[in-house]
């Protein structure tokens, strides 16, 4: 009897330990890249089709944001983004546009964005699904 209520106590105190309270997240310095919105669906569209979303997003950071490149996951995705710094508080905008010709079914493409941002590298992705055409 007496161990086992040792040993409660024992898991009580090792319970207790584990369970601290979350430190709140640091704040980061330097640019920070923050978007509206960073999917996008484009539904159903037929193979051939060539489509494109606009991204847009605000440097949130206090400091200017520079992109430096936009890596793709194949040749059918085509990015296009400001060359010029952000400053703090400053708007953009990334194109990103999709040729589907060559593609069928359920297509998820994500896009990575490299920058000087205290938040790392951002990824923005969409999905679509490619359709046969029927000949007419």
């Amino acid at each position: 009897m007496k161990k086992t209520v040792l040993m409660m106590v024992l898991l009580a105190f090792a319970v207790c330990g584990f369970a601290q309270e979350a430190k709140p997240a640091a704040k980061l310095n330097g640019p920070i890249l923050t978007f509206e919105k960073n999917t996008h669906d484009f539904g159903d569209i037929y193979q051939g089709d060539q489509v494109a979303q606009i991204f847009k997003f605000t440097n949130t950071g206090n400091e200017p944001l520079i992109i430096t490149n936009i890596q793709v996951t194949c040749g059918c995705t085509a990015p296009e983004w400001p060359r010029n710094p952000i400053p703090p508080g400053g708007k953009g905008e990334i194109k990103i546009g999709f040729n589907s010709t060559g593609k069928m079914g359920r297509q998820n493409k994500t896009v990575t964005v490299i920058s000087n941002a205290a938040n790392d590298d951002t990824t923005i992705s969409f999905v679509t699904n490619i359709l046969t055409k029927t000949p007419q």
